[in-house]
This record gives structure tokens, sequence and C-alpha cells, in this order.
């Protein structure tokens, strides 16, 4: 996000470095406790102090616990249109992408119930969706709970955008179920512009999930860095009253971006996004080909190319809104000239 740092981020940073304190992480107590304020007040979730495990980044700690979860060639259950990385997580501890498209951008809990009665051993969860923006509603969640909970498999919750959602309620709250069928993982780092320092939280509140965590490699535990725990804490702790304000701003600007394309690109279809800054475009009636990225790259726009994105791609790109309005208003001007061209 084009934002300046939080007033609470940037004086705990400043503080670290004016007493030279760039060292380890040490004592990640402080986090935990400002993440289980900040979980209680946001959502009403109750997170214990041993349910909380520090990791570098999101990355890092799915790729750490499907590498435990599975054996090589085990499936996972992937919902494209998805994050890119998230295949190249799978290929480093040798799990194979099972894909089960959105419908309509819901999950497709059918589809899930037979990759998971093929075999798969594993769901990634992205939630909120990147790159649609959808929060999965509460009877989704508890639906694949249950699914999960049938077939033995883990449910990999990545929640990271979830504090950037004006209604969000995270996975492990829906039910008992997912309590024992899933982990979540989650970071200040998307909702205050953190991601540089390394700083992730995993949560497991149930029998099997901890038991998993428990089993995760002493460096991924203490791989997180100290300016990111310190960061993170502060956000959590102190950092509110700047989320409200940078919700308020996104929120705005995911308005105009509605107006600016029906007047400049009315053939661009466009969901207003649930959570996130993120905006999934779909360009498949400009006649740009599957990647038209490619095309608004050459007018000086650079957005994301759908087909990155998986199956339900093609023809897509995702825009980051999370840039001054004027910035916005140009960029939707020159993606036009570029269709014109």
């Amino acid at each position: 996000m084009d934002v300046d740092l939080a007033p609470p981020v940037a004086a705990a940073l400043r503080a670290a470095v004016e007493r030279s304190d760039t060292g380890y992480a040490g004592d990640v107590a402080p986090l935990v406790a400002a993440f289980r304020g900040f979980a209680a007040r946001r959502w009403e979730w109750e997170v214990g102090a041993g349910d909380v495990t520090t990791c570098a980044d999101v990355g890092v700690g799915t790729t750490e616990l499907l590498r435990a979860a599975l054996a090589p060639g085990d499936g996972v259950v992937l919902m494209p249109p998805l994050y890119p990385p998230v295949r190249g997580w799978l290929a480093t501890v040798g799990a194979v992408p099972v894909d089960v498209p959105l419908l309509e951008g819901r999950m497709d809990l059918g589809g899930v119930d037979r990759a998971l009665a093929d075999g798969a051993r594993a769901v990634f969860l992205c939630h909120p969706h990147n790159p649609t923006g959808r929060v999965h509603g509460t009877d989704e969640l508890q639906a694949l709970a249950e699914l999960a909970l049938r077939h033995g498999a883990l449910v990999v919750a990545d929640e990271i955008h979830g504090p950037l959602a004006p209604r969000f309620t995270p996975y492990l709250t829906v039910s008992g179920t997912a309590r024992a069928t899933g982990v979540a993982l989650t970071s200040a780092s998307k909702a205050w512009n953190l991601a540089g320092l390394k700083c992730a939280l995993l949560v497991a509140q149930g029998e099997g999930p901890r038991e998993l965590v428990g089993r995760l490699p002493h460096e991924t535990v203490w791989g997180v860095g100290l300016l990111g725990a310190l960061a993170a804490e502060a956000a959590f702790r102190d950092g509110e009253p700047w989320l409200d304000g940078l919700l308020a701003g996104l929120a705005a600007n995911l308005d105009l971006l509605g107006p600016l394309l029906a007047e400049h690109l009315p053939e661009v279809g466009y969901a207003r996004p649930e959570a996130g800054y993120l905006a999934w475009l779909d360009c498949r009636r400009l006649g740009l080909g599957d990647d038209p990225a490619a095309a608004f790259l050459a007018a000086g726009v650079a957005l994301v190319p759908g087909p990155d994105f998986g199956p339900g791609g093609a023809g897509f790109a995702r825009l980051n809104a999370a840039c001054h309005p004027d910035l916005l208003r140009e960029a939707v001007r020159r993606m036009a000239a570029a269709r014109a061209a």
C-alpha cells in the first residue's frame, strides 16, 4: 500500500534503532498478548497464550505445516483463482495441487468433498480470498470444517487479509470442528504494510492442530525478525485507530473505482471486494487476450496478470487500489487508452 507507517509502529521501530536493538527476537510474549487483545476486540475471538506460535511469514508457516502434515505426493485442495505463490509453496514440499475453482466467488463444497474423497489430504483456505476479496461466509466455513473432519484433512487458513475486512469471522471461531481441523495463519503485514519485516503468527486451538504446530522445526518458530515482532506488537496493541482510518480510505477508493470503470472501461467487470485493497477485474470483453495486464503495462499501468492465478484467471487482471485517488483515476484513464490503442 502507498501509505505512511502507523505512528505507533514507526515509534516502536525508531525506539529499537535508538537503543541499538537489532538482534534476535527473543521473548515474543508481548507480541502474542497484543494479538490476543486485538483478536478479542476486533473479532470476539478468545485466543489462549499457548495457542499462538511465531514464524517469519505466512508462506513459511504454510510450507512447514504442510511439510509436517503430508507425505510427498499428497494432494492439497486449492480454490483458484488464487494468490500465485501458493503453488510454489506446495512444490517446495512435494505436495500436489488439486484445483477446485470457486463457483461465482463461493467455495465449491461439492468439489472439495470429491477431492478429499479422492485422496487429497489438506485444504488451503484463503480467507479473505486473494484475488477476489471475498470473505467466506460462516455457513461455508462450517461446512468446510465438517468435510475436513469427515475425510481426516487439515485446513490451512491463510487469514492475512482478515484485519482489512470490515466484517470478518476467523475460521477457528465458527465451530469446534473447525478448531479440530485447522491452523490459522495471520500477520500485521498486510493491514499495517509491514511485509518486509518478517513476522507472522500460527494459531492452533484443537488438540491435533496444536500437536502438529508443536512439531514444527525450531528454526521456523524463531525465524521471526525482531523488528517485525516489535512492529506487529505495536500494530495489534495501539494501531487500531490508524487501521480504522485506513479502512475508510480504502473503502472510498473502492467506491471510486466502480464509477471510474463504468465511465472509462464499461466492458470491464468489477465486483467490489469485501476485504482488502485488491480489485479483480474481468477484462475478457476488451479483446486483449488472456493477459490484459500486458496491454495495460504498455500504457504505464502495472497490474498483476490474471493467468498467474491459475484456472479462472485468463482474461483477468488484479489492481491494487491502495494509492492516492488521483493515481487511481490516472491509472484507469491509461488503461482505457490501452484498450483504444
